[in-house]
């Protein structure tokens, strides 16, 4: 997949209120395309609302649930880099923690689609503990299985040391994550 230079990918960039589609690629797998809401707009990231995520069965980390079918997750998309992050939520709307993808960056197809596709690991900071890297063993049989190469496979461990490390110095994840509560999230939807 190509991805679109930064200025291309800033003209493509929807407005708030509009309905964005992802066709969110996995390893080996096809693609699945999710309907996102968009609450927040600028060059350098996207704030999208999930409202009910489309998963069968809940997500588990450290056996605790982080993620429940039909529960709200946030979502913030950055031009350019190579992950995104989402705020889970279970379905009662409590927040579990941050959950960051790595993936291709996201190409912004036109205001309305984008793609990208997921890398297998996962950078997961609960809401209560420390940070944790996810799915070493997926990406690991990608790479031995020939559906991932080794130098897309190799950036996607360095991305992900990346985040890990800038979390421990307290640098990461960034402050609009912290700005955006679902709260605020279902009152900007109310709003538009």
């Amino acid at each position: 997949m190509l991805n679109r230079t930064a200025s291309a990918a800033a003209a493509a960039v929807p407005r708030p209120g509009a309905t964005v589609d992802i066709r969110y690629g996995r390893v080996g797998a096809p693609a699945e395309v999710y309907r996102l809401l968009v609450l927040e707009s600028r060059p350098e990231a996207v704030v999208t609302l999930q409202p009910r995520t489309p998963i069968s069965e809940p997500l588990v980390a450290d056996g605790m649930t982080i993620l429940e079918p039909g529960s709200p997750v946030i979502w913030f998309t950055y031009p350019g880099k190579w992950h995104d992050i989402g705020l889970f939520h279970r379905t009662n709307g409590a927040l579990t923690g941050l959950y960051a993808n790595i993936l291709t960056p996201v190409e912004f197809v036109d205001e309305r689609s984008w793609a990208t596709t997921d890398l297998c690991l996962d950078v997961w900071v609960p809401r209560w503990g420390p940070v944790r890297l996810l799915d070493e063993d997926e990406l690991a049989r990608a790479e031995r299985g020939g559906r991932l190469e080794q130098g897309t496979a190799g950036r996607a461990r360095a991305e992900a040391r990346t985040l890990m490390r800038a979390h421990r110095a307290g640098a990461w994840p960034p402050p609009e994550t912290e700005r955006w509560s679902l709260a605020r999230a279902l009152e900007t939807c109310r709003r538009m």
